[in-house]
């Protein structure tokens, strides 16, 4: 399982709950299950290709920055992702590489979902379990 919706969080916010063998897997499931809320990824194609570099002290701050750049990705530059490929590596810091493809949104062309606004810190998790990782992140809709 990549990813879940929680149900009954909040009337204007969307929680979901992600997966991964590992912590690049996480960040991608993380990433595609937010761009999966905006938009139905399966009318999205890899026409484009965008990378994303940040560098941060900590996980939760990683994620977070992370997600958030997807949604402002959405808002300023109208591109949408369907194939999300990350890499993290730790030295001092936690440094991402995430290489993201998609194309520029179309109403005509491509199912919309929610307008996601922002991620929100409300619930906000990273954990690491004996195989898995795991991070709850909910979305200000």
């Amino acid at each position: 399982m990549r990813y879940k919706i929680l149900e009954d969080v909040a009337i204007a916010d969307v929680c979901f709950v992600a997966y991964g063998k590992d912590i690049n897997e996480l960040f991608g499931n993380a990433a595609f299950a937010t761009e999966e809320i905006m938009v139905d990824t399966k009318t999205v194609k890899p026409r484009v290709s965008h990378t994303i570099m940040l560098d941060k002290e900590k996980l939760e701050d990683l994620l977070y920055d992370f997600l958030s750049e997807l949604i402002f990705l959405k808002d300023a530059d109208s591109l949408v992702f369907s194939a999300i490929t990350v890499k993290i590596e730790k030295n001092k810091t936690y440094r991402l590489t995430a290489l993201l493809k998609g194309e520029p949104l179309d109403r005509k062309h491509h199912v919309l979902r929610a307008d996601v606004k922002a991620v929100t810190l409300h619930m906000f998790t990273i954990e690491k379990n004996k195989s898995t990782w795991s991070c709850q992140v909910v979305l200000d809709v």
